[in-house]
């Protein structure tokens, strides 16, 4: 594999992108650690916390679709800044919420901001990196997703604990304009960036393909947004996103509500069982995108590299159907780490498909898409999940209810690899 002997700049921008994902999770993660406690001070159900779940991934489906073809058209400098601000004020805004419907209200405008980071990320990662980087540089910030969601389970309850649950939402808040600074200082495009040297732009370069012509071509600037959905590329990750993207939203929402109920974890402390379990995601997130960015370098094409890549991620969430046979804690949350490194292995390389075969100025617009399915999937699962243990917490046994939902978890990343590689057999740019 050709490597460039100096220049290393686009990792500047790869760390970046990590920085805001895992605040981005942070952010989004806050209301899951707390729910024991508000859902007692607020009398919530399962069945209202699940409707305050659905506002935020309601509002994240509109908003992938509106950001993902804004960044497309204003570029991801003034894109991404737009998206941290809003999210930022939105979080820190819960502080202020006293009501049920108040926090759907901070939900969904958190929702509309967070929309536009993988959007923006994954847009970013298009320019800077070449193909056969773009898995690892995809894993590596998407891990931050990871990080955000251990450093939770440590900072709010010390936060919780010493403050009162106003304050975890508004320190957690506060950070995302750190970082906003940050990316104004140092983010350009790789054409037009001093600190890239054109040695490292020609590397950034190496595995960019022909433009295509013909009517079967990826849709050009001028063309709609609504051309997008007659490329097979775009229903490969809508499906991928609806099947799976759900699941991460149980794991990040619910999963510290069941380590409560089913093993008495006292959310008002740190909570190791958590931190363990998002930990293997950021395994899974780095070694996912490593894996086919490894077989790539070994002679694989990038379409069979990305395939036993998602394979292979897919397989590793099917164990977390045994946690219903699992009485022990730490086996549990060994089963629950395997299926959550899948998870975030499967996601590092599903965005990555994206700009394998599509242009970078259509990314964006097609992240936003498909990432408004996994919403509109995010909207519904958390129905059934809701249901689901509000019916076995009424019978006396939330955990069977849980088992079912953990049934449900295991086997859709399958599905969703199956009927990818139908409506997609080869990963390769879309051509006449």
């Amino acid at each position: 594999m050709t490597k460039p002997s100096s220049g290393t700049y686009r990792w500047t921008i790869c760390a970046l992108l990590f920085f805001a994902t895992t605040i981005n999770y942070l952010d989004r993660q806050v209301l899951g650690l707390l729910k024991p406690f508000l859902e007692a001070e607020f009398q919530w159900t399962e069945t209202d916390y699940s409707h305050i779940v659905m506002a935020f991934t309601a509002s994240y489906a509109l908003g992938l679709v509106v950001f993902g073809r804004i960044i497309d058209r204003i570029g991801t400098k003034t894109g991404y800044s737009i998206s941290v601000t809003l999210w930022s004020i939105a979080a820190m805004s819960h502080a202020l919420v006293r009501s049920t419907l108040g926090f759907g209200m901070a939900r969904a405008a958190l929702g509309l901001g967070e929309s536009g980071n993988f959007p923006a990320a994954v847009k970013t990662v298009s320019e800077w990196f070449p193909k056969r980087e773009r898995a690892l540089a995809t894993g590596i910030f998407d891990s931050g997703a990871n990080i955000g969601a251990c450093v939770a389970p440590l900072l709010v309850p010390w936060l919780l604990g010493a403050y009162g649950w106003e304050f975890a939402f508004v320190i957690t808040g506060c950070i995302g304009f750190v970082w906003l600074i940050a990316w104004r200082l140092l983010y350009e495009r790789p054409s037009l960036h001093k600190k890239v040297s054109e040695e490292e732009l020609r590397y950034i370069r190496i595995d960019d393909e022909p433009k295509e012509t013909g009517e079967n071509a990826a849709p050009d600037a001028r063309e709609t947004w609504l051309s997008l959905f007659s490329l097979r590329p775009t229903w490969s990750f809508i499906v991928g996103k609806f099947l799976t993207d759900p699941i991460w939203y149980f794991f990040m929402f619910w999963l510290p509500s069941y380590f409560s109920s089913t093993f008495q974890l006292d959310l008002k402390k740190p909570g190791l069982p958590l931190v363990i379990v998002y930990s293997a995601a950021t395994i899974g997130a780095i070694g996912g995108g490593l894996l086919s960015s490894r077989l790539i370098g070994k002679g694989w094409s990038v379409s069979r590299a990305r395939s036993v890549a998602l394979l292979v991620s897919a397989c590793c969430v099917v164990p977390v159907m045994a946690a219903r046979f699992a009485g022990d804690m730490w086996l549990v949350v060994g089963l629950l780490s395997v299926a959550i490194a899948g998870n975030a292995a499967w996601s590092a390389n599903i965005y990555t498909i994206v700009s394998d075969m599509l242009p970078a100025r259509s990314v964006s617009s097609v992240i936003g898409i498909g990432g408004m399915a996994g919403a509109i999937g995010g909207v519904l699962f958390p129905m059934f999940v809701g249901y689901t243990l509000d019916y076995y917490k009424a019978a006396g046994n939330i955990v069977a209810g849980y088992n079912l939902i953990f049934a449900v978890c295991g086997l859709s990343f399958l599905l969703a690899w199956v009927i990818i590689r139908k409506i997609t057999p080869e990963f390769v740019p879309v051509s006449k």
